[in-house]
């Protein structure tokens, strides 16, 4: 797949079974409290078929508040983005595009572009209560040209347990007063917790103690195989950028850019985050298209909050001048129904535990000439 304006469909593994409010309070196993399925509770909905796949799903793929999701064999070249609209399946609406079947049998931070499309959805990454089908992915690369396969996994599915009082909520993110509260239990960041809707988060570009603050991307290099893990030297797809003694950076449209946050920060275990776009109105970029961070993420030895949030940036439509210090993103907050059984850090692919700035784990360390 080449970074090109085509968007290729393609049809995810797992298939759910979600229930209004009356059929969970039938069900003994999910009277569980209001808040987000840890990884035990997901495992279980697979057992008891309320989740289920072509093909066994593989234990790697629970991760402590959500489920990794594999790609079929079965995908479409089409040449927009698209939602299938009340009452029609995305089969049908793939059809009347006149869509591209591309098979894929045999054959995270890489800017690649993914949507959950569902049947009968008029919004993106979101599935309704009652829905019983197929999952599509829409997946568009940016920056490199890379190469998927059948069971290769680009994005992540959490599921909200919910009862009455909870059927018309918009939003499940917790306020800025409870965000407080469980900082003063538990520190979320290193420093100031400064709040708008979420923890904001400020980038660092004054090079804390190390010259390279950022990467830009290389266009036009080799294809990534994305099942490849350190399999690629970053140099020959990332240009280091190097701190400023003012502190700066133009982001240039169309460059996609890898940077990290000023804050260390950590995830309780009894909470969940998603990282979600500052307010517009602060500036012409995108952050970070889609982030999950799991309970644990960020847990130092001492209790203290020990990894920073890598920031995927791309600028809008105009070059946009970044300041260190400037406030770039911001983490929303949930709550998990039940303590999850294994934090993030616990296992052996947990890959950006304790980062800094750093790359995906398709790439070994960055070697500057």
């Amino acid at each position: 797949m080449s970074p090109e304006p085509k968007i290729a469909v393609r049809r995810r593994r797992a298939v759910p079974r979600l229930f209004h409010g009356a059929d969970l309070a039938e069900d003994a196993f999910l009277n569980a409290p209001f808040g987000l399925f840890a990884r035990q509770k997901i495992k279980a909905m697979e057992g008891r078929r309320l989740l289920w796949a072509e093909r066994e799903i593989e234990d790697a793929q629970f991760q402590p508040a959500s489920l990794d999701l594999r790609i079929s064999k079965e995908a479409f070249r089409v040449r927009a983005s698209f939602l299938p609209g009340r009452e029609r399946s995305v089969r049908d609406r793939l059809k009347s595009l006149n869509a591209e079947p591309v098979s894929l049998a045999g054959a995270g931070r890489l800017d690649i572009f993914t949507r959950l499309i569902v049947d009968g959805s008029e919004a993106f990454d979101d599935v309704p209560l009652d829905y019983r089908g197929e999952l599509w992915l829409e997946i568009s690369p940016r920056s490199f040209s890379v190469r998927v396969r059948e069971g290769s996994k680009l994005s992540q599915i959490r599921f909200r347990n919910r009862n009455s009082q909870h059927m018309e909520k918009y939003t499940f993110a917790l306020t800025d007063d409870e965000i407080r509260k469980k900082h003063d239990e538990t520190p979320l960041v290193d420093g100031d917790l400064n709040l708008r809707e979420g923890v904001v988060l400020r980038v660092d570009l004054s090079g804390a103690g190390h010259e390279i603050v950022g990467y830009r991307a290389i266009k036009n290099s080799d294809v990534i195989d994305i099942s490849r893990v350190a399999g690629y030297a970053a140099e020959d797809f990332w240009e280091p950028i190097y701190a400023r003694p003012d502190g700066r950076l133009i982001l240039d449209p169309g460059e996609f850019y890898i940077l990290a946050s000023r804050e260390k920060l950590q995830i309780p275990a009894d909470l969940a985050a998603e990282m979600a776009p500052i307010d517009p109105a602060i500036g012409e970029f995108r952050v970070h298209y889609a982030g999950f961070f799991d309970p644990g993420f960020g847990q130092g030895p001492d209790g203290a909050p020990c990894a920073r949030a890598v920031l995927e940036v791309r600028s809008r439509d105009v070059p946009f001048l970044l300041e260190d210090g400037q406030p770039v993103g911001r983490l929303v907050y949930e709550k998990l129904a039940g303590a999850a059984d294994e934090l993030y850090g616990a296992g052996a692919a947990s890959n950006y535990q304790g980062q800094g700035l750093k790359l995906s784990k398709h790439f070994r360390d960055f070697k500057a000439p």
